[in-house]
């Protein structure tokens, strides 16, 4: 009895295992290789330095070549993973919330925790110190520097809050600026082309800017090194939910299970990749998960945006 029970529990055993085996191999099958896709938001150099030891450590993970794609704009992102293009992305929370609203198939399963254990950053509007302007009512008639429409804090996060002050962004500021990239619209901030950018920003060790100035991308007139203390915030949003990580919905479970068990335990498996994602400073936890649901106040916010769009159409 005893060497029958032994005898069953194992075959038990091995059709578990040639099951899994098989299903990894059918999806490996399908999947041959897999298209990671960030959005835009610095230069592309910048993302494929950073992000290149982190694909290579999602190849050895999942077993299949991992592609890292930068995209041109945000909606490339969504118009990626709607083709079926672009299989894992991290979007920015506005342009995931676009991609809810016009019915792509993807699921949130991570979201960014900050150093503080906190998963929120905040929409600031920046100018530069030496200006007169110290307040948006200063602005009046000057330009406006935004980053894509599918922003959330270059966009639709600054055109809530102008809306809730009464201010219609095309009739007050002298021009409003699409520039494609927070790091482009703090460029045109510097170069003088907007007298004012909206921007993200985490805290004063955390942000586009201070990435910038630490690359030495900002120059004063002279040629020297700008500072942060070169650059003043006049207004800050409410906290919004740090943008999140999806895959396309109708990919195999098996898969997306390790997807996301590769991006979670990214610290404890490669910490190399990890520090140079976060430029050394991985004394934050990195990923942890999430799901669609959590976007919903955002998916309300793009929507009213919208209406206010409509409004003036």
């Amino acid at each position: 009895m005893t060497n029958r029970r032994h005898i069953l529990a194992g075959a038990a055993a091995m059709l578990f295992a040639s099951t899994l085996g098989a299903s990894a191999q059918d999806w490996k099958a399908k999947y041959p290789e897999l298209t990671f896709a960030i959005i835009p938001a610095e230069n592309a150099t910048g993302v494929i330095e950073r992000y290149t030891p982190f694909v290579d450590y999602l190849s050895k993970q999942l077993g299949v070549k991992v592609n890292l794609r930068v995209a041109n704009d945000y909606a490339a992102i969504i118009e990626g993973q709607r083709a079926g293009n672009i299989h894992i992305a991290s979007y920015g929370s506005a342009s995931f919330a676009r991609a809810v609203i016009t019915g792509v198939k993807v699921d949130a399963f991570g979201i960014d925790v900050n150093a503080d254990g906190s998963k929120g950053y905040y929409s600031v509007f920046y100018v530069k110190k030496d200006s007169l302007y110290k307040s948006i009512e200063d602005l009046k008639g000057k330009n406006l520097g935004l980053v894509d429409p599918n922003s959330t804090s270059g966009n639709n996060v600054p055109r809530f809050a102008l809306d809730q002050k009464g201010i219609d962004p095309e009739a007050y500021f002298g021009k409003v600026v699409y520039t494609g990239s927070h790091e482009n619209a703090v460029l045109a901030l510097v170069q003088g082309t907007v007298d004012v950018a909206a921007n993200a920003w985490t805290d004063d060790q955390d942000s586009y800017l201070v990435r910038m100035i630490t690359k030495g991308m900002l120059k004063n007139a002279d040629g020297t090194p700008m500072k942060y203390e070169d650059f003043r915030i006049i207004a800050k949003s409410d906290p919004i939910l740090n943008g999140p990580l999806a895959y396309l919905s109708d990919m195999p479970a098996d898969l997306k299970s390790k997807i996301a068990d590769a991006f979670f335990n990214l610290r404890k498996n490669d910490k190399a990749a990890a520090d140079k994602i976060y430029d050394g400073k991985m004394d934050r936890e990195g990923w942890a998960p999430a799901k669609t649901e959590d976007w919903k106040p955002v998916v309300d916010l793009v929507k009213f945006v919208d209406t206010l769009r409509r409004k003036k159409s």
